[in-house]
């Protein structure tokens, strides 16, 4: 088990998912939108894959820099909304766990543009973020898309109508079916695997 962990960290299961269905491979240059702590490039870093990323947090990407000490320049503390990569930048975009950070539905399409601006033609933006998918009624709406969650935290949550709405406003195309964990009474969280057009 300790092996695992060594080699994978934390990954997201879910884009382990990605990476045996070999949707990311070897060559194709990686953005990590949100990267934190990069809970999800331990396996890419150590595997040759060109990884870059970005995080608001300066801590987040001094602690990722470490990890990457050959590529340390490619990872940036910057705001998904305002990434300094330029358009088109990256075959595959990683968005896990930071669109539900959103304050209100402006900053939800800023980060998501921004997010998307970067994802070259025909790329992959593997993104994952809380919903009501599953729960409805156990969230307490706050304002807009603003929720309470059972289990205590404020998340923008998106829903299926939204996703396929944004999936259709992109011009993208679903790559898999929408896919909702439900922690028992506290959250559902939704993967969604886009290709653009």
């Amino acid at each position: 088990m300790a092996d695992l962990r060594q080699e994978f960290g934390d990954i997201d299961i879910y884009l382990f998912d990605q990476l045996l269905r070999g949707r990311i491979r070897p060559g194709m240059r990686i953005l990590d939108a949100g990267c934190g702590y990069g809970r999800n490039l331990i396996y890419m870093l150590r595997h040759g894959y060109e990884v870059y990323g970005v995080d608001p947090d300066p801590l987040a990407i001094e602690a990722v820099r470490r990890l990457a000490p050959p590529a340390s320049e490619n990872f940036r503390a910057e705001p998904v909304e305002s990434m300094s990569f330029p358009d088109a930048f990256a075959d595959v975009v990683l968005s896990s766990a930071v669109l539900h950070f959103a304050h209100d539905d402006e900053h939800f399409d800023a980060m998501l543009r921004g997010t998307w601006r970067v994802l070259k033609p025909g790329g992959m933006l593997f993104c994952r973020l809380a919903s009501t998918i599953g729960m409805p009624e156990r969230m307490t709406r706050l304002s807009g898309r603003l929720f309470l969650l059972p289990d205590g935290s404020t998340r923008y949550l998106v829903d299926e109508p939204l996703l396929e709405s944004l999936t259709e406003r992109l011009g993208a195309s679903l790559l898999d079916p929408l896919k909702t964990t439900i922690v028992q009474n506290q959250r559902c969280m939704t993967t969604w695997v886009l290709r653009k057009l």
